[in-house]
């Protein structure tokens, strides 16, 4: 299906099932069984970087972590001995967190993140043969469900509720899951390897391993919601307001004994309403962008740096062209903008805050934008970004 007509037809709205025959790749360059079993045993992996549940119940920790021994005595390290049993006896091990923890899997997530605009996290799905982990329930993001290897056959159902946000899990609903689960499913199908299944948040879903052991991959999607675009406005709202001295007003002696609120309030209140009224009203689109961007900002990571190699290369920035002959790019997936400072500016990203001149400003802008080539810049300056974090060396790779 074309981006365009994912994105006006199906995004947000209705499940899709795109089988690996219409694709023109699969998944195991991303994940596999190898890497399961790297993650469980060589890795040091800790809770909550993984989780096992059978047939609908979450197992304690204590079943599948263990001390690591001298010098890595931390109780609540994975155990390949402790997650072999609990496996072999048809639990299934949930694997979270990997944009963080394998590096195919966080160079994609971070690229598919820029893609759509929205955070991406991604969790891995081990589930014996012929066992089912989770019974039916619904997620409060979007997923998409990349099947690695195995056959998974899932069970789509209509939601509860639409589009729950992260204050409305489905525990808090469980009465009118589990009766939605004894209906008919909207969707049933069997996932093979290569398939991607597209999931809106809150349609219900179980799915159980057919004959072999199945492993998928559930990229969730937080997506931002004119929700996060309410809180935005009301903060904006208080900003203005904390500026009003009709808002900062005391209420009236013994308003917080009188048992009627319109006794208590009422005048008040009534003042209140027209304040934010009027306040509402002067708030600006770009306001209410600048009040998102924190939130956007600490939403990802930039992409991974070497800190030693970085050091290194930097200490050797010489003229226009490096000693040691490094040529230097911008870092991707830094969110940067920038805050105006007097005669100065300060350039805000995901890696914190760098003050600069003016002039330095213009000629930073300029690299960031992909117009001037980093070796174009001031040595000094361009030193600085690079320890700053928002240069790396061009041959170094990473999402």
């Amino acid at each position: 299906m074309p981006s365009a007509d994912f994105a006006s037809r199906v995004w947000s709205h209705a499940p899709h099932l795109t089988r690996g025959s219409e694709l023109d790749r699969d998944f195991t360059d991303l994940f596999g069984p190898d890497a399961v079993d790297e993650l469980v045993a060589r890795r040091g992996l800790r809770t909550p970087f993984a989780r096992m549940a059978k047939e609908g119940s979450t197992l304690p920790e204590r079943q599948f972590t263990l001390g690591g021994g001298v010098g890595a005595g931390i109780g609540d390290q994975l155990s390949e001995d402790r997650i072999l049993r609990e496996f072999a006896s048809g639990a299934t091990l949930v694997l979270q967190g990997l944009h963080r923890t394998w590096s195919p899997v966080r160079e994609f997530a971070a690229v598919l993140a820029d893609d759509l605009g929205h955070p991406v996290q991604v969790n891995a799905y081990v589930t014996p043969p012929q066992n089912q982990g989770f019974f039916d329930h619904y997620d409060v993001h979007d997923v998409f469900v990349l099947q690695v290897s195995g056959e998974k056959r899932w069970r789509i159902r209509e939601p509860v509720i639409d589009a729950p946000l992260r204050t409305q899990p489905w525990e808090q609903r469980r009465a009118a899951v589990e009766q939605a689960a004894t209906g008919d499913p909207l969707l049933e199908e069997t996932l093979r390897p290569g398939d991607c299944l597209y999931l809106p948040r809150g349609y219900l879903h179980s799915a159980t391993a057919l004959g072999g052991t199945s492993i998928h991959l559930t990229i969730g999607v937080h997506a931002w919601t004119r929700r996060h675009l309410v809180d935005a406005v009301l903060r904006r709202i208080g900003d203005r307001l904390t500026d009003d001295v009709e808002a900062r007003r005391s209420l009236p002696l013994g308003a917080g004994r009188s048992s009627t609120s319109e006794v208590a309030f009422g005048d008040d209140a009534e003042v209140v309403r027209s304040l934010v009224a009027k306040a509402l009203q002067d708030v600006t689109v770009d306001e209410v962008v600048e009040a998102l961007r924190p939130a956007v900002r600490g939403a990802q990571r930039a992409e991974p740096l070497g800190v030693l190699d970085l050091v290194e290369r930097a200490s050797r920035i010489d003229g226009h062209d490096d000693a040691d002959g490094t040529t230097w790019r911008v870092r991707r997936h830094l969110a940067a903008h920038w805050e105006p400072v007097g005669d100065a500016a300060t350039l805000v990203s995901r890696v914190g805050r760098l003050r600069v001149t003016a002039d330095e400003r213009d000629a930073v802008a300029e690299v960031l934008d992909g117009i001037r080539d980093t070796a174009d810049l001031d040595p000094e300056l361009r030193r600085r970004l690079a320890l700053a974090g928002l240069l790396v060396p061009e041959d170094v790779s990473g999402a």
